[in-house]
């Protein structure tokens, strides 16, 4: 694992992303919103995203850092797991599992399961058994044991169906910047392994979809395995 952006910490949120884009797309509002509070907030890249029509992992890196200081992230990370064949591998898990007892995310966001990209899917498999290894005392993994207070599913690819919706009307602005700092991938011809531009507007119209749901104009919709526990006073 590589720092990419800031310095590792114990962060109250982190986002895996199986490739470069990937996590401000399907949280990238959330992100901001907690960040904004002042809330430590981070990225951990699985790939480089090599296998990409678009770019270069040179190029991407670059855009991940813009994007980074766009949301306000205190840390962002690079895995350098293999685009393309990401999934739950014994060597896999274990560096993952490491990346999380050094960071301690109280948080965790994660693909959703239901994806068209069997990367996305991996990426779901990986991520429960590197959760699993980080709380184990006694796992041979560096670091002490960590277990992770709530995990998040965000959307992908595929329809989902969500039990947590976070308004995000006050930063959509900075969501869609952080978006487009991934310049690469947002320009150019379309292709069919990428993102166009004319993705961003279809994603706004599923955030304003969801914000339906609560009463709000735009909402990003996550799916929690686990019930989650309401204070009275939130009810």
């Amino acid at each position: 694992m590589i720092t990419t952006f800031g310095t590792p910490q114990p962060l109250h949120a982190l986002c895996l992303a199986p490739h470069p884009d990937d996590a401000e797309i399907g949280a990238g509002g959330t992100l901001a919103q907690l960040a904004r509070l002042g809330r430590p907030v981070g990225i951990l890249e699985l790939s480089r995203g090599e296998q990409g029509t678009l770019g270069t992992p040179e190029i991407r890196a670059l855009e991940c850092v813009r994007a980074g200081e766009i949301l306000g992230l205190s840390w962002r990370g690079q895995l350098g797991l293999p685009d393309g064949d990401l999934g739950d591998t014994p060597e896999a898990a274990h560096a993952l599992a490491a990346v999380l007892r050094l960071v301690r995310p109280q948080l965790l966001f994660v693909p959703h399961y239901a994806d068209r990209h069997p990367d996305h899917v991996g990426s779901y498999q990986l991520a429960k058994r590197a959760l699993h290894l980080a709380a184990l005392a006694k796992a041979e993994v560096p670091g002490s044991s960590h277990r992770a207070a709530r995990v998040l599913l965000y959307q992908g690819n595929a329809p989902i169906q969500p039990n947590v919706l976070v308004d995000i009307e006050q930063d959509l602005i900075t969501w869609e910047a952080a978006i487009r700092a991934h310049a690469s991938q947002f320009s150019g011809r379309a292709v069919s392994e990428t993102v166009t531009p004319e993705v961003i507007e279809r994603r706004k119209a599923r955030l304003m979809y969801w914000g339906t749901f609560a009463g709000r104009r735009f909402c990003e919709a996550f799916e929690s395995e686990s019930p989650l526990l309401l204070a009275p006073q939130s009810l």
